[in-house]
């Protein structure tokens, strides 16, 4: 767990804590239902996925999804799958804290690297990553089958 400014960040590892981060995570995925949400979250558990949540006075503020594997261009590395901040909350320290635990677990993780891909259209997450040193390394392509 990490305080700092009013957000604690801390691992959600219950059915319960899982299910209150959905009202953030739906910001960022919102063609997502709660269940599926659940569902998809429990069956991902099992792949090593985890889930974090920032949290003020009256609840979740931000959420991050991840995982630890290695690669071979990467070594151990930390991939963030999700990571989003409430819209309420944006520009007020939220997202800092996240990547700052997500770092701090990384380190925890013995991962030589911290990796995340952001949509083409995220023009202001992609403002926040570089103003928190982080660079673009590489294109992501994908193919719907």
């Amino acid at each position: 767990m990490s305080e700092g400014g009013g957000i604690k960040v801390q691992e959600a590892v219950t059915e319960g804590e899982t299910r209150a981060l959905f009202s953030v995570i739906r910001e960022l995925r919102p063609h997502l239902s709660e269940g599926d949400f659940l569902a998809a979250a429990d069956r991902m558990r099992g792949e090593g996925y985890r889930l974090a949540g920032a949290y003020r006075v009256g609840g979740p503020v931000g959420a991050a999804g991840f995982r630890v594997f290695e690669a071979l261009y990467s070594g151990r590395q930390l991939y963030v799958d999700d990571l989003v901040v409430a819209e309420s909350e944006r520009s007020g320290g939220v997202g800092r804290a996240m990547l700052g635990w997500l770092e701090a677990e990384a380190r925890r993780a013995g991962c030589a690297q911290l990796h995340l891909d952001s949509g083409v259209q995220r023009a202001e997450a992609h403002r926040f990553y570089f103003r928190e040193r982080m660079s673009v390394t590489s294109f992501h392509f994908a193919k719907h089958l």
